[in-house]
């Protein structure tokens, strides 16, 4: 199997699964309190959006090395 077959599935599976997921969460610790031997903190949920437009240029790519790499073999 060619290289650029490869990278071409790679690119087509991860478009998938940015179609898929939309997004990642990412979990935060921020300190609340911190006064002498107490300490407490809370857990922040953030997530970081993925765009359409990523997952579509992702599958876009993928189809075109798969495509180049089958025609030069």
């Amino acid at each position: 199997m060619k290289s650029a077959t490869l990278a071409g599935i790679v690119l087509i599976v991860l478009g998938i699964l940015s179609f898929a997921y939309q997004g990642i969460s990412v979990t935060t610790q921020k300190k609340v309190v911190d006064v002498g031997p107490i300490h407490a903190t809370k857990d922040e949920k953030h997530t970081l959006p993925l765009p359409p437009i990523l997952g579509g240029l992702l599958l876009v790519g993928g189809v075109t090395l798969l495509v180049t790499g089958q025609r030069s073999a």
